[in-house]
């Protein structure tokens, strides 16, 4: 991101908001990197007290320097306006304010989120500042596989972990779309009807989720990025008394776990 008449605040993916995790097994974020030039030493201790109060002092990284630069009147007060909490709403962000140019890039997760921020922006700003929204709508990575599928089943020979004609070519777009995201960890999840065994149907749930991740590996997915887990009868998502609701039961689940 960048900020002032010529100052600059480099975010990367540090604006993304993160879900709560247990301190033991929480990422450390990566820094807010506040880099450019500056009229003065009270603009630059105004910007970084609005940056380490937004985004927490741990993050803020200071490469700003001051120099001969020329700023709006009340520039640092619409700064402070600009640097809210709605930018950790933003991934791979760069806000940059030159004079009363302000111009944002990153991604977000929905249309609503990329009108309401640039509202936002638009809002504590007088008519002199002009707004440029780059912002973008990024798909989600559990999004492209839910496409992907789109609600049909994998099917397999009956009572067995073998996958028939139309599982293997519904396999083929979901390699597809499990290449498109890179090394993101995904969690294939069997899952039965409720006829038969409960301990069976574990088992079969189990070994055809291998046979999927066996599957989608000799398509060139790596290994290590696929988990599996085989849930038997124990999640139905349709009636069990139906013929029709047996066979939606009758499932591979495909899940982003990280």
């Amino acid at each position: 991101m960048v900020l002032s008449a010529a100052a600059w605040l480099a975010a990367g993916a540090a604006c993304a908001q993160t879900p709560a995790v247990p301190a033991a097994a929480a990422t450390p974020l990566p820094p807010i990197v506040a880099s450019g030039m500056l009229a003065d030493d009270a603009s630059r201790a105004a910007l970084l007290a609005r940056l380490r109060q937004v985004f927490g002092a741990e993050r803020v990284v200071d490469q700003l320097t001051i120099g001969p630069v020329a700023a709006p009147p009340n520039w640092n007060e619409y700064l402070a306006k600009l640097v809210g909490p709605n930018l950790k709403l933003v991934s791979h962000g760069q806000l940059k304010v030159d004079g009363s140019a302000v111009s944002l890039r990153g991604d977000v997760a929905s249309e609503a989120t990329r009108q309401q921020i640039a509202a936002d922006l638009a809002a504590g700003l007088n008519p002199s500042y002009t707004i440029n929204n780059g912002l973008r709508v990024a798909e989600s990575e559990q999004s492209v596989l839910d496409a992907a599928l789109a609600n049909r089943i994998i099917e397999f020979e009956s009572g067995k972990a073998t996958l028939t004609d139309s599982g293997r070519a519904i396999l083929d777009q979901m390699s597809v779309a499990l290449l498109k995201l890179k090394d993101k960890k995904v969690e294939l999840i069997g899952h039965t009807d409720n006829a038969g065994a409960r301990a069976s149907n574990l088992s079969l749930s189990q070994a055809r989720a291998e046979a999927v991740k066996a599957y989608v590996t000799a398509k060139g997915i790596k290994a290590e990025s696929i988990a599996v887990s085989g849930e038997g009868p124990d999640r139905p998502v349709a009636d069990n008394r139906t013929a029709d609701g047996r066979a939606r039961n009758r499932r591979i689940e495909f899940k982003v776990v990280q």
